[in-house]
């Protein structure tokens, strides 16, 4: 018999990690959120750092910030969450704007304000959001691209403690997120508006989470509805966009963060959630049915149209509907697929549609990401169409006037019709109210020195503008001479990656989270869809497939374009005995601006989640 104590069983070796050393943080812009302290590297080191490469125009980015939130409080002692902010828009590489971004959406972590994407370009980063997580060591041992990681990278967080706590290289304690000090206003960072029967404004003051009612001189409140704290209950909301008035009278809400459709009485002060779960609509979950029951992604606006509430669905690049008298929604147009394509609803592709504005046989539509003005028509026995009057795309956008073909928007976030049947854009980076006239095919400008107006609204005579980054409404009388302004035209800042003519090897990184497995259950769990701009560029590859990569041959007579690629992956704990494992989608889109050059590389890699090797 041997008394001896049993050996104690040895704890599970730490997974093997590629890893590369991190660069070096830099800005122009400078930090936020640290007390004016410039952080480094260094300063983080015994530390687990996730940099969180965004930009405030992309939706994608701001679902991040939500996923990120219980991450961030969990690990509070050892995570460091660093926002790295790297613009698409040219308004979005001023610093009083990225001040505004990280005020108005709550992020409580360092931001490094990055306007020449510098930080960018040293960790080769391709897409907004990107994600990547540096060791305590100051290593980089993961990547993720677009949304649905927060699960994979709180699992890997505990394995990078445990394996640093017993290193003895992970130092625990205070982070150094310094908060700003507050500011008193009436409203803060205000989305939308509209005119109650009673004559006062409606006013979605999306930062303070609440509705606010004001007198009809736009300025005295009367109300606030909400309790002003982020939730999803009978007294909370989480920054809500838009609003329209139903035909009784109540107000509808898009709860956009809530992912969920209310309805305000004005004359109880009642709130009803109507359609929506609370949860984030992702691929493969239903898309029509009764209301409450699916899934919503991102509402930013709303609008009563052809006896149905129709949905600026930001998240999916998607107009919704909802019927009130059915209590059902549905997919009314688009295909989820980022872009600007025209044609019949079910075909259609948008860019965060932010803005609606019903005007009898047309549905406007403010099209924030491709900087587009486009609008819904009836086409053949109950079908719809989708046109584009103002934008080309994706990547061009500026401030000029003329006609519609050439002249250019920046983000515009929403969109008036006025009555001679024109429409007021509110072109938001351009800090500028805009008019297109559909009888002459032209646009204008109206007004200037507007500072991020996102919604107006007609009192009489006048048009009253959401001044969203002054916090306030102005009221100004519509002019009768268009305001001349200096046109300047923007591209994207991201620069060209160069690839060589003939077959281009795309490959998209995906290595599903440890303790998981691709989900192939009932089929292929990866989907890949790949497109161009021009479409002549590609001369073959184009379309959709279940890998997740592919040989693209580049037609040799076109030397710049965008490629368009779209992945998803599902991956489901590898656990034998657990009949209902928990599943994640993994999902982004990559607008990858190319020049083909003899000196180009033959291989694309973009990292959906892993490293590429």
């Amino acid at each position: 018999m041997n008394d001896a104590a049993p050996a104690p069983t040895p704890a599970p070796a730490p997974r093997k990690r590629a890893r590369v050393r991190a660069p070096e943080l830099i800005g122009k812009g400078g930090w936020l959120n640290t007390g004016g302290k410039e952080l480094t590297l260094a300063d983080l080191r015994g530390r687990v750092v996730l940099l969180d490469f965004w930009t405030f125009c992309c939706i994608n980015c701001l679902h991040v910030l939500d996923e990120l939130r219980e991450l961030e409080e969990k690990h509070r002692d050892t995570v460091v969450i660093i926002g790295v902010h790297s613009p698409k828009f040219v308004h979005e590489a001023e610093h009083a704007a990225v001040v505004d971004a990280v005020e108005r959406y709550e992020v409580h972590h360092p931001v490094l304000d990055d306007p020449e994407l510098a930080t960018w370009k040293q960790y080769a980063v391709r897409a907004w959001p990107t994600l990547v997580v540096i060791d305590p060591e100051g290593y980089v041992v993961a990547q993720h691209a677009g949304e649905g990681h927060a699960h994979a990278i709180a699992r890997l967080v505990e394995e990078l403690e445990a394996e640093h706590e017993a290193k003895g290289t992970l130092r625990r304690g205070d982070g150094p997120y310094v908060a700003p000090e507050p500011v008193a206003t009436d409203l803060r960072f205000p989305g939308k508006a509209l005119v109650l029967p009673s004559g006062n404004l409606l006013v979605s003051d999306s930062t303070r989470h609440q509705l606010v009612e004001l007198d009809a001189d736009g300025e005295s409140v009367v109300r606030r509805i909400g309790s002003g704290a982020r939730g999803f209950g009978p007294d909370a909301f989480s920054e809500p966009q838009g609003l329209a008035l139903l035909p009784d009278g109540r107000v509808v809400v898009a709860d956009t963060v809530n992912h969920a459709l209310r309805v305000f009485d004005p004359a109880t002060g009642a709130v009803e959630t109507v359609a929506g779960t609370g949860r984030q609509w992702w691929q493969g979950s239903p898309t029509s049915g009764p209301a409450l029951e699916v899934d919503l992604s991102s509402p930013w606006d709303v609008a009563w149209w052809q006896g149905r509430v129709w949905i600026a669905m930001a998240g999916v690049h998607q107009l919704w509907t909802w019927d009130p008298e059915a209590g059902t929604v549905e997919v009314a147009a688009g295909t989820t697929n980022e872009g600007l394509v025209d044609g019949p609803a079910a075909e259609a592709w948008f860019a965060q549609p932010s803005g609606l504005a019903a005007a009898g046989d047309r549905l406007w539509v403010a099209d924030s990401e491709t900087s587009a003005l486009r609008y819904v028509e009836r086409e053949g026995e109950g079908g719809y169409a989708v046109r584009s009057a103002v934008g080309t795309g994706l990547f061009d956008f500026g401030h000029r006037d003329g006609d519609a073909d050439q002249a250019l928007l920046q983000h515009p976030l929403g969109v008036t019709a006025l009555p001679d049947g024109s429409v007021a854009v509110c072109d938001t980076y351009n800090h500028a109210l805009r008019r297109y006239d559909p009888a002459t095919g032209r646009v204008s400008t109206l007004a200037t020195d507007l500072r991020e107006p996102s919604d107006a609204v007609l009192v009489g005579e006048d048009i009253v503008v959401v001044e969203s980054a002054r916090h306030r409404l102005t009221r100004l009388r519509l002019p009768e001479e268009a305001v001349r302004v200096d046109a300047v035209a923007h591209r994207t800042q991201r620069a060209a990656t160069e690839v060589a003519p003939g077959t281009l090897r795309l490959d998209v990184v995906f290595q599903a989270p440890a303790g998981q497995k691709l989900d192939t259950r009932y089929g292929p769990s990866t989907r890949l869809l790949v497109s161009s701009t021009p479409p002549e560029l590609l001369a073959r590859g184009e379309g959709a497939g279940t890998d997740l990569f592919r040989d693209l041959v580049l037609n040799p007579d076109v030397t710049e374009g965008v490629l368009h690629v779209s992945a998803m992956a599902a991956s489901c704990d590898d656990d034998p005995a657990n009949e209902y494992p928990a599943c994640h989608v993994h999902q982004q889109d990559w607008g990858v601006p190319v020049a083909v050059t003899a000196a180009g590389a033959s291989r694309l890699p973009l990292v959906l989640a892993g490293m590429d090797a």
